[in-house]
Order: C-alpha cells, then sequence, then structure tokens
C-alpha cells in the first residue's frame, strides 16, 4: 500500500517547527530530509525515523521496524 499525500502531509505539518524539511517521492513513498539530509522516511502510511545517534539518545525507547518485510 503506498502512502497517502494526506499522511504526508500530516508528518510535514507536524515537522513544521524544524528547519529546510522537504520530501521527495520514490516509488510511492516519501523520503523526509532536513537541511538535505535524510531523516527518515514515509512507508505505507508509518514515519521512520533514521535511527541516528542523536534519534537513538532523543527516542531509546522506540521501536525498530522495517520498511518493508
Amino acid at each position: 500500500m503506498a502512502t497517502s499525500k494526506e499522511y504526508l502531509q500530516y508528518i510535514v505539518d507536524r515537522l513544521g517547527g524544524m528547519d529546510e524539511i522537504s520530501h521527495r517521492a520514490m516509488m510511492g513513498e516519501y523520503v523526509i530530509y532536513n537541511k538535505g539530509k535524510v531523516i527518515g522516511g514515509i512507508y505505507d502510511n508509518r514515519f521512520l525515523v533514521k535511527p541516528t545517534k542523536s534519534a537513538k539518545e532523543l527516542l531509546p525507547d522506540a521501536p525498530y521496524e522495517e520498511p518493508y518485510p
């Protein structure tokens, strides 16, 4: 199932406080960028954050999920 444009807009709106948020469509899904760097993606209407060191520090108990099985 591809991500809906409504869900994309919902996530982009929530990230609006961050500098320079952008996105790029990739085969029905979206990659999310902040200042030109990948910070995550939206897959099947799920926002997945790239598990960087700082993301792990900010979200230590967040579950890990893969975009696709």
